[in-house]
């Protein structure tokens, strides 16, 4: 399949299930019937708030600084990010 945009060969990526079809050369985006619907329940299953009964108190950073340890917090990347993530 070409892109519409600028007449490239689309690639294919299997992200977590759903096939993505995109433009090396421009990086736009293409979605077949349903995907999207995928994506979004995905996400908004992953977005739920999750409450087990015993929540812990938050950590508000006054015992703990990360700037002494040498290394930046892990920031986990969100279901979209990762599915177009080229």
């Amino acid at each position: 399949m070409k892109c519409p945009i600028d007449d490239t060969d689309l690639a294919m990526a299997d992200r977590q299930g759903i096939e993505v079809d995109y433009c090396p050369k421009c990086r736009g985006v293409w979605l077949d019937r349903g995907e999207l619907d995928k994506i979004i329940e995905r996400s908004a299953a992953e977005q739920a708030p999750r409450s087990s009964g015993h929540e812990r108190p938050r950590d508000d950073g006054r015992y703990r600084d990360d700037r002494h340890y040498g290394s930046k917090p892990y920031k986990k990347k969100s279901l979209l990010g990762e599915l177009f993530d080229f």
